[in-house]
């Protein structure tokens, strides 16, 4: 009976705790939604603005859906919709050369991300496994640029890239982030010193050397950071404006996000063309977020350093 008694009590418990439980996990679905909800509404709204006529925009600025609903705006982007066309929805009258621009940030996202990933492997890979005298000191040291803002490196940059002759070309702007850069050197360092030394030494019994192994066992055997610092570096390179700015100044060399800019310039009448940069800003995000929804679980998997399989 008082066995009984015991196991009643002990369901009732339970059952109270499971009732907790549930309403605490509700309310962390509830905030969570709520976040996201706060993170995706400016997605949405440029959305709803690529997707109203820009000449409609003022008047219906306070609704939720978009107003005179059409893809002009895209058109124009595209750069198929006519002049007139453009004017009568509100736009400049001015396309952008987008495809040339887009191919512009591919080729210099593609070379920053290529280099900076190699040359800071290269010097990871020095950084924790090889024996040096003022190994620590020098990496120390290295690891101090991360203190440096950016902003502080453009003039240097600037005059270096001039007197190689390099402005307004793509390798002018791809060139200064090319190589190592200290947060790449560092997230990769300390992956390469998770792997054991052990591999390292039975593959040079067997005649390897340290530049053997470094292509043919450490960098196979960290492709989730590589790829997840790949990833990140073309984000990076992909999004920057500033340093592009001051580096080109011809279509030839100008990226998407310069681009974007000289689109917003271009004003028309009846204001800004709102609905043509939103709807160019939308098709410039497209790729980050599709290679972002995709990696998303090797990034944080990286990050963490979950151990090597």
């Amino acid at each position: 009976m008082s066995a009984n008694t015991i196991t009643a009590r002990q369901r009732m418990r339970m059952a109270n705790a499971h009732h907790r439980l549930s309403w605490g996990r509700a309310c962390a679905w509830v905030v969570m939604g709520i976040v996201m909800l706060i993170t995706l509404f400016p997605l949405y709204w440029i959305l709803r603005t690529a997707l109203s006529s820009n000449s409609s925009l003022y008047s219906g600025a306070v609704t939720w859906l978009p107003t005179d609903w059409n893809t002009s705006s895209f058109a124009r982007v595209f750069g198929i919709q006519a002049g007139e066309a453009a004017l009568a929805e509100g736009g400049s009258g001015q396309s952008i050369d987008f495809w040339r621009y887009l191919g512009n940030s591919i080729i210099v996202a593609t070379l920053v991300t290529f280099g900076q990933v190699f040359f800071s492997a290269c010097a990871a890979y020095a950084f924790s496994r090889l024996k040096w005298k003022g190994r620590d000191l020098i990496y120390s040291l290295f690891l101090g640029g991360l203190m440096v803002p950016a902003i502080f490196t453009f003039l240097p940059n600037f005059v270096l890239i001039k007197q190689l002759g390099l402005i307004d070309t793509l390798l002018g702007i791809s060139l200064p982030t090319m190589f190592m850069t200290p947060f790449a050197v560092f997230f990769l360092r300390q992956f390469f010193m998770n792997v054991p030394v052990e591999l390292e030494e039975a593959a040079l019994l067997d005649g390897s050397s340290k530049i053997g192994n470094f292509f043919r066992l450490i960098l196979p055997m960290s492709a989730a950071p590589i790829a997840t610092i790949s990833l990140l570096t073309f984000i990076t390179s992909w999004n920057d404006y500033f340093w592009p700015l001051m580096v080109s100044y011809s279509e030839n060399s100008r990226v998407l996000t310069v681009g974007l800019g000289f689109f917003r310039s271009q004003t028309p009448n009846t204001g800004p063309d709102w609905s043509g940069l939103m709807a160019a800003a939308l098709v410039a995000a497209v790729p980050m977020l599709l290679l972002f929804a995709f990696r998303a679980k090797r990034i944080v998997n990286s990050i963490g350093f979950s151990g090597i399989k």
